[in-house]
Parts: structure tokens; C-alpha cells; sequence
């Protein structure tokens, strides 16, 4: 696979060097410079789902111990050790108060949720919709085939909450963003694509090159950076893989993408967090070079 060259070995090596690796996690929380990021819209958040290993509640601990202002829930995840819930549209009222609380204190919001179900039958999804409006969330990633979007579309429109069509890799329905634009041809802005850097990438796809077919389509990232492509390739820090990961910075503020961007760390699982705070300091460094 050819990459889009944005930088040169060596200025991609001075820029990660630039970065100031050295930080501990609470000087990232509170000394990180995250402006330019902030002034292009971007919510850099964490996938509860890098966390799995780990409740809902000690996930928005580490993701706040970083410097993370925002997180995606996936369905299924325990709430906390001494509550006895997942996280989800099943959620009792007073699960649903706990979890608020623990978000505030933590100071993280939720901005998306999935990788979900969804139906074309309307009150089953009203039910999940019902239960993101609660909590403030806005994107909803999904799987879900064509046959629903007359459902969705209504919904989305109803509570204000987009679909973000997301890519596993190939053969999933959607590994391809051919799929995914015929899947939305003739419909409203309410339906786009979450686009999985990673899981393209497992796909021998190129990244930027997804980014730009889906241009004025991409609602929300779960953003990766592989050690290589294929199949059996596994996370690293943001920079330090074969994704191009200022390259496709460079392709989204060309495209003006405007909302979450969701860290998705499938490696390391039970030791994570360093690596996760090493993304997140690359990510601002790369961002505030972006011209």
C-alpha cells in the first residue's frame, strides 16, 4: 500500500520527538496544549471499549487522568464494580443518575455510543435513542443494513442524534466506503460513516484515501494507528505506525470534519493507559502543527 506522503521520516521523527513524551498523566490533564484541536472541533475522547477489561466507571477514571474531556460507551460494559448494570438503554433511572454523577465529577461527556444495534422496527430503536438523548450523546455507531434507514432517519431527526455507519474489517457489510456512499446515496445528513482508521487499514485500505471518498459523510472516528497492515497487525501510539496519522489530521481539517474522535486501543489491554496518553499527546502535537 502507498501512503499520501504529508511528512518526511524525518520531520515525522522530529515532531513525535517534539512532543513532550516525558509528561506524567497529571501533567497531561492539566498542561497539555489542546487549542488547536479544541478550535477545529475536534473532541478527542476515548472508546470505553479500550477499557474492557475494566468497568464503565474505573474506564472514565483513566480516560480523565489523561486529559480526556470525552468518551463512547459501547453496550454491555459494567457499570462499576458495586453496581450491579451494564451500560445501555437497559439502564434502570437510578443506574442512569449514578453514571451522570460520575461524569461530572470525572469531568467527561459522552459523545457517541456504539458499536450498536439498531432496528427497523421503531420502538426498538426508539428505546436506544430514548436512552442516548438521557445522556447527552450525539452519535450513534452502528452496523445496521438499509432496511432501517427510513426508521433511523425519522428518529435522528426527532431526538437530534446522528448514525455513524461503522467499518470492521473485511468481510464485514461496511469494511468498504464504496458500501457505505451507495448505502447512503439519496439520503439526508443524518446518516454517515464512522470511519475506523484501523479496521481499514486490516483491510489493506488506505486511510486517507477512505477519508477522502467519504468526504462530507465521516460523523465520528474510532481512530487507530496499526504496527502494519493486514491482518494480525495491532495498535500503537498515534505516529508511531504505518497509518499516516498527520497525513489524515491534514485530510480532516481539509474536509472542515467537525466532532468526536474516539480513541480505539485493541492492544495491551490491562496496561493500556501509557500508550493511550502517548496518543493523546500526539494527536495535540500534530494538530498544532497542522497549517
Amino acid at each position: 500500500m502507498q501512503f499520501i506522503p504529508f511528512l518526511s521520516k524525518a520531520v515525522l521523527c522530529v515532531a513525535i520527538l517534539a512532543t513532550p513524551a516525558f509528561l506524567t498523566a497529571e501533567e497531561t490533564r492539566t498542561k497539555l496544549d489542546t487549542s488547536a484541536a479544541e478550535k477545529l472541533g475536534w473532541k478527542l475522547g476515548v472508546q470505553t471499549y479500550s477499557f474492557n477489561r475494566f468497568t464503565f466507571f474505573e474506564a472514565i477514571d483513566k480516560a480523565a487522568s489523561v486529559g480526556l474531556k470525552y468518551a463512547e460507551a459501547y453496550p454491555g460494559q459494567k457499570i462499576a464494580p458495586d453496581i450491579d448494570g451494564k451500560i445501555g438503554p437497559d439502564m434502570t433511572d437510578e443506574q442512569i443518575r449514578l453514571v451522570k454523577k460520575k461524569l461530572e465529577s470525572a469531568g467527561v461527556q459522552l459523545t457517541a455510543f456504539g458499536v450498536t444495534g439498531l432496528s427497523k422496527d421503531e420502538a426498538t430503536s426508539r428505546k436506544t435513542f430514548e436512552w442516548c438523548k438521557q445522556m447527552g450523546i450525539g452519535v450513534i455507531n452502528t452496523e445496521v443494513r438499509e432496511d432501517a434507514f427510513d426508521t433511523l432517519e425519522k428518529l435522528c431527526a426527532q431526538y437530534g442524534i446522528k448514525i455513524g455507519l461503522h467499518n470492521h474489517p473485511e468481510p464485514s457489510y461496511y469494511w468498504n466506503p464504496e458500501t457505505v456512499l451507495k448505502a447512503v446515496e439519496g439520503r439526508g445528513d443524518w446518516i454517515g460513516a464512522c470511519a475506523d482508521t484501523g479496521h481499514w487499514l486490516r483491510s489493506g485500505l488506505n486511510p486517507i484515501e477512505c477519508l477522502q471518498k467519504l468526504e462530507g459523510r465521516i460523523v465520528s472516528f474510532h481512530f487507530k494507528d496499526l504496527n502494519r497492515e493486514g491482518k494480525g497487525a495491532h495498535d500503537v501510539p498515534w505516529g508511531q505506525g504505518v497509518a499516516n496519522v498527520p497525513g489524515i489530521l491534514a485530510e480532516m481539517k481539509r474536509q472542515g470534519f467537525q466532532g468526536p474522535i474516539s480513541i480505539e486501543y485493541e492492544h495491551n489491554w490491562l496496561e493500556s493507559l501509557p500508550e493511550i496518553q502517548q496518543c493523546v499527546i500526539n494527536f495535540h502535537g500534530f494538530a498544532s502543527e497542522l497549517k
